[in-house]
């Protein structure tokens, strides 16, 4: 470790925190429907939309009519990217001339962007063409990640509302989520990527002759206008197979700064605008507290355990860090900063292969993915989730001091504590049974790239992965008719059977009267509430995850110490 990479981490933070305030009041009005930066642009747009939609933009929604939007849409999507794939040989933008998806994977890959998972276990660059990527891929990297902010802005609606039982418009939010924060955003991120030098065309692949005297491919297509939005709505999903490691996709250290800050702005942003709504800074102030000491946690574990780097390569005479799987021009911190960026979010782009990090590295990822990416998280499902281990958190309180558990001046009923359980308890069951079930399967382990707990490790970072909606991976893990169809299913179950209890909690608060402040009422922005919802977030996911996490990462370093590596 060096000055130089921690100072990367906190510039990187501060930037963040920088722009938390101005994108999350700008994101308040824009749901709210008042007058912003962007409104004579697009305002006409909107208002055609909802005219050829047949949508009243005044009309509001009870949770359960939310939910079903919200599945409706997703469905239509998923049915959509599917047949894309399964016919994309015979439509236009092919120049490479691919065939068409083969059933199973067509099911993977749609499942995994309709859920902003952006699971690949095919190749971009020589499966998919130019129409799949942009019309396809990328259409889905806007539409989850603005069905992730409006389930958001939903939650936001219940928890702090008192005067209106609905919690708002679907079509409406996702319409402004695309058109006045993905998009904008997008354009400006696109063109500062390309003048990096990020491809953005449609020219077929061109065929060179290096200086070696070997001939080569060079890839090309639309892939700043998708990296951008990748990144941006974390969904991870990269052009290339090597991802955010290809110099393609991210060539200089801007680029890497830059993608880690669009990964990391609307999460934080949301924090904000949760204060606006309701009236009380603190409260978002609090909740982004507690978020940054998690992610500082995780890099600094990562940091340290990759420049310590292996013992037995320093055996050799090797120092420097953990150089395994790194790009030179990023190194040992930029890419422990980026393996914690990317999974303490949704996004799981990487810029380094995790199946590469020593153990302790390759166990931060893993960990934060464990803690339910809540640490800014996902675009929108980083907020809800950690909101709903603030119930469960108030809840305990109240345990504690005796007292009936209250949130935002609301009493937190049986019912709401139960919907924060049943969220809770999605990744631990969709995580741990299928990774139990490959273990013991022939074609569980069939293309696992290695054995002994390094192996287990890529099998269960890759369902946590896809259960997280995240979509990194232990690169060890390869894929097939079982892993295709079996993470569809929990891509599937991770991304619905989570957020169906945060929009019915929702639901249920909405409208509910505050009771008045009191000498006697738990303080939900101290530091004391900030603490006792970290250990709440540790607890749940260490009690929930360490044996499995034994088994794996752990007695894999326990191994390497005494002498062997996988």
């Amino acid at each position: 470790m060096n000055l130089f990479g921690w100072a990367q981490a906190v510039i990187f933070l501060l930037l963040v925190l920088l722009v938390t305030r101005p994108l999350g009041a700008y994101m308040a009005r824009v749901f709210e429907g008042e007058r912003t930066w962007f409104q004579p642009v697009f305002a006409p747009l909107e208002r055609a939309f909802y005219r050829l939609c047949r949508i009243d933009p005044a009309t509001e929604m009870s949770a359960a009519s939310y939910l079903l939007a919200t599945l409706a849409f997703s469905l239509i999507g998923l049915v959509y990217l599917y047949a894309l794939l399964r016919t994309q040989k015979w439509l236009p933008l092919n120049p490479q001339h691919f065939d068409n998806l083969p059933a199973d994977s067509a099911w993977n890959v749609a499942v995994s962007f309709m859920t902003n998972t952006n699971w690949q276990f095919y190749s971009g660059e020589s499966t998919m063409s130019y129409l799949s990527q942009i019309a396809g891929l990328a259409w889905h990297n806007f539409v989850s990640a603005a069905v992730g902010i409006t389930i958001a802005i939903a939650v936001i609606r219940g928890v702090t509302r008192t005067d209106r039982t609905t919690v708002g418009n679907f079509w409406v939010d996702v319409t402004r989520a695309t058109l006045y924060v993905l998009l904008p955003i997008s354009i400006a991120g696109c063109l500062l990527l390309v003048s990096q030098g990020i491809p953005q065309n449609f020219h077929a692949y061109q065929d060179v002759v290096s200086i070696e005297g070997f001939r080569q491919t060079i890839t090309g297509g639309p892939m700043a206008s998708q990296e951008v939005i990748k990144e941006l709505g974390t969904n991870g999903g990269g052009f290339v197979n090597a991802n955010s490691a290809s110099p393609n996709e991210n060539p200089t250290p801007l680029s890497n700064l830059l993608e880690m800050f669009l990964i990391f702005c609307i999460g934080a942003g949301l924090t904000y605008t949760y204060g606006r709504y309701a009236k009380d800074q603190r409260q978002g102030w609090a909740l982004f507290v507690a978020m940054a000491i998690l992610f500082a946690a995780g890099f600094t574990v990562a940091y340290a355990s990759e420049s310590a780097g292996n013992p037995l390569v320093h055996a050799l005479g090797v120092s420097g860090g953990n150089m395994e799987g790194k790009e030179c021009r990023f190194g040992v911190a930029a890419s422990s900063l980026f393996a914690a960026v990317t999974t303490d979010t949704s996004c799981g782009a990487v810029n380094a292969m995790h199946d590469s990090f020593t153990p302790l590295g390759g166990l931060v990822p893993l960990a934060n993915m464990q803690l339910g990416e809540i640490v800014y998280g996902g675009v929108g499902t980083g907020l809800y989730g950690m909101i709903l281990f603030v119930v469960l958190t108030v809840f305990i309180a109240g345990l504690m001091v005796g007292r009936t558990p209250e949130y935002l001046g609301k009493k937190i009923e049986r019912s709401h504590v139960q919907y924060a359980i049943l969220a809770a308890l999605v990744l631990p069951v969709f995580a741990l049974i299928p990774t139990a079930i490959s273990v013991l399967v022939p074609a569980g382990t069939a293309t696992l790239g290695n054995a002994g707990a390094h192996g287990f490790s890529e099998l269960l970072y890759g369902f946590t992965s896809t259960t997280e909606n995240n979509g990194s991976a232990f690169a060890g893990l390869g894929g097939n008719t079982y892993f295709n169809i079996l993470m569809g299913v929990v891509m599937l179950c991770g991304r619905f059977l989570f957020l169906i209890p945060a929009v019915l909690l929702a639901g249920s608060l909405a409208g509910k009267p505050r009771a008045p402040v009191t000498s006697g009422t738990f303080q939900t922005h101290s530091p004391v509430f900030v603490g006792l919802l970290i250990g709440v977030i540790i607890i749940v996911g260490a009690l929930t995850f360490f044996p499995a996490d034994a088994l794996g990462p752990i007695v894999e370093h326990l191994q390497m110490l005494h002498g062997k590596s996988f």
